[in-house]
Formats: C-alpha cells, sequence, structure tokens
C-alpha cells in the first residue's frame, strides 16, 4: 500500500526570511493524521534567505539530519562544533541530553534543504555530531544509518536512509525485508513510484510492498523504517 502526501497539503508559513513546508506537525502546523510516520516525526523543506538564519535554539532527544540541496549552510553548535553544510553532504546531529546550535545561511544567495527529525531509540543520549560527502549518482546511496555501514553517518535508531538522483528516466529498485515500512520524499524534480506519479515536495508512506521502483528525474529520499 501507497499512500501519497501531495506538496500542496503539506503545512506552509511564509516568514519573508523563511519560507518553509512541514510535511508533518511542527511547531504552529497542526494535522492529526500526519504527526510522524514510525520513528520519522519531521521533514521540513526550508529556503532561507540571504543572510539570515535560525539564532541559537535548544534541541534534546532527537536524531537531526540536514540535507543541503541549493546553497551553504554555516552550523554552530555548544559541542564545539563549526562547520559549512553543503550540496552533497549529509549532516547528523544527535540532540540526546541537550545541545545549543544555530543555523545560518552567510551567503549572499538563497539555501535550500530538508531538516529531518528522527526519533532515537532512547532518551539521554550523548550529544554527537557528524558530516560527511556523498556522491549523488542514479543508484540508492546509503546515507544514514544505525551502524554506520558502508560510510553512512551514525543515528541512534533502527532507520536507513538512502538517497538518489536520476536522470533520463533511470530507474533503481528496492527491496524491503519482512515487518519493515517506508517513507519516499521527493527533493526536487519529478519520479514514479510503483508507477504512481510523484513531483517535488511529495511524499509517501510504504506499508506491505516488498518491492518498490522508482523511476525519472529527480532527487529523493528513502526512509526504510521499522
Amino acid at each position: 500500500m501507497i499512500r501519497v502526501r501531495k506538496s500542496e497539503e503539506r503545512g506552509h508559513f511564509d516568514h519573508g526570511w523563511l519560507d518553509t513546508h512541514h510535511t508533518f506537525s511542527f511547531a504552529d502546523y497542526h494535522d492529526p493524521d500526519f504527526m510522524g510516520f514510525r520513528a520519522l516525526r519531521v521533514i521540513n523543506d526550508d529556503r532561507v534567505a540571504p543572510r539570515r538564519g535560525f539564532g541559537t535554539h535548544g534541541h534534546r532527544d532527537m536524531e537531526i539530519i540536514t540535507y543541503v540541496l541549493e546553497g551553504e549552510l554555516s552550523h554552530a553548535d555548544s559541542m564545539g562544533t563549526g562547520s559549512v553544510i553543503r550540496p552533497g553532504e549529509v549532516q547528523r546531529m544527535s540532540a540526546g541530553s541537550g545541545v545549543m546550535h544555530s543555523e545560518k545561511n552567510e551567503s549572499d544567495q538563497p539555501v535550500h534543504l530538508l531538516q529531518i527529525w528522527i526519533l532515537p531509540e532512547r532518551h539521554g543520549i550523548t550529544p554527537g555530531y557528524e558530516q560527511k560527502i556523498f556522491a549523488r549518482d542514479e543508484h540508492l546511496r546509503l546515507v544514514a544509518s544505525h551502524d554506520g555501514r558502508d560510510g553512512s553517518v551514525t543515528i541512534h535508531q533502527d532507520v536507513d536512509l538512502y538517497a538518489t538522483t536520476l536522470r533520463n528516466g533511470a530507474r533503481v529498485s528496492f527491496d524491503f525485508r519482512p515487518n519493515r515500512y517506508g517513507w519516499l520524499q521527493v527533493a526536487r524534480g519529478s519520479v514514479t513510484l510503483n508507477g504512481q506519479p510523484l513531483d517535488a515536495g511529495d511524499g509517501a508512506a510504504i506499508e506491505k510492498e516488498p518491492q518498490i521502483v522508482i523511476a525519472g528525474d529527480g532527487e529523493v529520499l528513502l526512509f526504510d523504517l521499522n
């Protein structure tokens, strides 16, 4: 079964410096039918204006993944980390027992990113940070996992996150293990999921589908969840 969450159905707020869409309930946006999916709690599709950003604020007990599509996002946190996240890179911050951080667009160009929150397997984890570069090509590349295999960043939850960029109608397939669930998020472009068309911003919950086939011209994220 595939249940589609269309882009235009998401929560949307334009704050001037931040244009954001919420796939799931977040902050002032509440949809009882979309409070998250399994351990996946947040997918925010953010566009941040030049020289603006999120000032220092706190998080706890959440695995936060930042995936930049265009532009550059500067990060600083109370762990002493300072970095710039660019397209092709994936950042993982485990908020755990508590962390303060800021995220700013210090360039003269807008930045477009997806920020993802995943519920951790337990509370009170020691805060941590990782950032790695991944090729964006036409196969499902594992970018985050519980065990950090294949060079992926490590998250404290039984979730595998894959990314792929398909061009010229290319296709990839994925086999789910028994009793696993999926969420597909189209970051940009257009694809089909088992023949069903999806456009940028669309998401899809996947249940009881032993195999999926993704095809088209677009960049997508696939979550394999328990």
